[in-house]
């Protein structure tokens, strides 16, 4: 197959791009490399695949409707994993405009060209955060998900309504992955593990917001790969479905997680719990087993250590 990865130079998009060249497929790899964190990190991301004549680096941003159209034009594209976005609940506090441009428009410019192109497959990349403070867990796609607490989590629901709107309209073939808390090797540098972890190695302080009981399914990224690309060849319409751990961990005993497997201690600062964060998330994922026959296999703490090992190996300056 030939597929474009939008976003495909980021975590989870890079991570991705090398299992779907691993398994033959081409790979259109669509990235802005916005200073959102430094792009040297994104370039280094997919530096050993631009060799690879199966990959192809198409720097473009998805706001740019006519860079779309060419890429488009230029390739007779089988499916599209839409993974591009700014990320983030407490960085789209900040910047909620940019978040819903971004996140919103871009969506919108990807589905457009979608349809006009006859492109029938599209897996998009949408989050847990769209389930807000839910208090029924763990998380089904059939809960309300009207009330989310965070500029970003509004886009992400935003995006799953056009995606619907198009499949109604045009028959795309849609899949919506809410992902939930994904952590890995190639983790953006903002994201709570690489922050603590490399803290706690260089012997920073790391923050510990609230009491430390606020608790999240982590997901390890080799296993959100294995979820997308079990939707390939799938004729499934329209699909909102949860990719998590299916577990949670609380700050606290993420915090020791980390130091065991950097054998240094945490150096903690504590602040209140911020808004926009959730209390907790906890994915459902029946229907990820029944539709997709997926379900993760990496166990949290093992997650970790190949999290520590990347870092050590690969990681050289951000």
């Amino acid at each position: 197959m030939k597929i474009l990865v939008t976003g495909g130079a980021g975590f989870i998009g890079s991570n991705l791009c090398e299992r779907l060249l691993k398994e033959k497929h081409e790979v259109i790899c669509l990235d802005n490399f916005n200073d959102y964190y430094s792009p040297i990190v994104k370039k280094n991301n997919i530096a050993s695949f631009l060799n690879n004549p199966d990959f192809e680096l198409a720097t473009e941003d998805i706001l740019n409707k006519a860079g779309l159209e060419k890429i488009f034009t230029q390739h007779k594209i089988d499916t599209v994993i839409h993974l591009a976005a700014k990320a983030g609940v407490r960085a789209s506090l900040i910047d909620p405009e940019g978040f819903s441009v971004n996140n919103i428009i871009g969506t919108f410019n990807v589905l457009e060209a979608c349809q006009k192109h006859g492109i029938k497959n599209l897996i998009f990349g949408s989050s847990s955060s769209v389930y807000g403070n839910n208090t029924k867990v763990p998380f089904a796609e059939t809960d309300n998900v009207d009330y989310p607490i965070s500029p970003y989590a509004a886009t992400k629901k935003a995006c799953e309504l056009f995606c619907f709107n198009y499949h109604h309209l045009y028959h795309l073939n849609v899949i919506c992955l809410r992902f939930f808390t994904v952590y890995g090797p190639n983790n953006r540098p903002d994201m709570a593990h690489f922050k603590m972890l490399d803290s706690i190695i260089n012997g920073q302080p790391i923050t510990k917001y609230g009491d430390g009981e606020s608790r999240r399914d982590y997901t390890f990224v080799d296993d959100i790969v294995d979820g997308i690309i079990a939707c390939l060849n799938k004729n499934l319409g329209f699909e909102i479905i949860n990719l998590g751990g299916s577990q949670t961990i609380t700050l606290n005993r993420m915090i020791e997680v980390l130091e065991k497997t950097t054998g240094k201690k945490a150096i903690i600062e504590n602040l209140p719990f911020p808004p926009g964060d959730v209390n907790q998330t906890y994915a459902d994922i029946s229907k990820a087993k029944s539709l997709l026959g997926w379900e993760p296999k990496t166990l949290y703490q093992e997650g970790v250590k190949k999290l520590f090992d990347w870092y050590q190996k690969k990681l050289t300056h951000i």
